[in-house]
């Protein structure tokens, strides 16, 4: 079972959906119990990274994150769910992440022709292989909506960048920790492909 952590963030259905879509079981739930208990946990999110992180903090969610980072058991961050992994964003001020993985979140600062935030289809290079990329091809196209993106301290964490005038990181994987800018549950067969895998770790 796998349980997408519910905290009124982001497209949590979605998610639910796309797992449910190749016969897996995804609970929605806030309940550290039941993300204790499931096999992989997802931590979604659209939206801002303050209310967000105040959300997570609100539901006394942070550590029962850490405990099931630490735990090994397999986990998935997928947009604000990749930056609220970070340190530290300056989105709209400066807020302290969960602090799981060295590093920032910063707004793009681009040509003027570039429309901020990135939204739409783009391609990503795999920069390192991951269990959740196996039978995905190099230069996919996969759908972000996002006007920030991480800069890990560590560059071996990257598994995924893409190119918005000039590279970002589009996804890092660190042992069983795995995350994307990108929103699978958005990005039609390739997506679905990169959540079934994970679902199969």
């Amino acid at each position: 079972m796998i349980a997408i952590i519910d905290y009124e963030m982001g497209n949590l259905r979605s998610v639910q959906k796309a797992f449910e879509s190749f016969g897996t079981e995804a609970v929605i739930t806030s309940d550290a119990t039941v993300l204790q208990q499931a096999d992989k946990v997802v931590l979604p999110g659209v939206g801002a990274f303050e209310d967000a992180i105040k959300e997570l903090r609100n539901r006394d969610l942070v550590s029962p994150i850490h405990d099931l980072v630490a735990s090994g058991k397999p986990f998935l961050g997928i947009c604000i769910g990749l930056q609220l992994l970070f340190d530290v964003s300056y989105e709209g001020g400066e807020y302290e992440g969960l602090g799981i993985i060295a590093g920032e979140v910063q707004r793009f600062e681009i040509a003027p022709e570039f429309k901020v935030p990135h939204m739409g289809w783009n391609q990503v290079n795999i920069e390192q292989a991951s269990p959740i990329l196996q039978g995905i091809d190099n230069n996919t196209y996969f759908y972000f909506v996002h006007s920030y993106y991480v800069v890990p301290s560590d560059p071996s964490v990257i598994s995924l960048t893409s190119d918005y005038d000039g590279t970002f990181c589009a996804g890092i994987c660190r042992g069983n920790l795995f995350a994307t800018q990108f929103h699978p549950e958005k990005s039609q067969r390739a997506g679905l492909k990169l959540l079934q895998n994970f679902a199969e770790i």
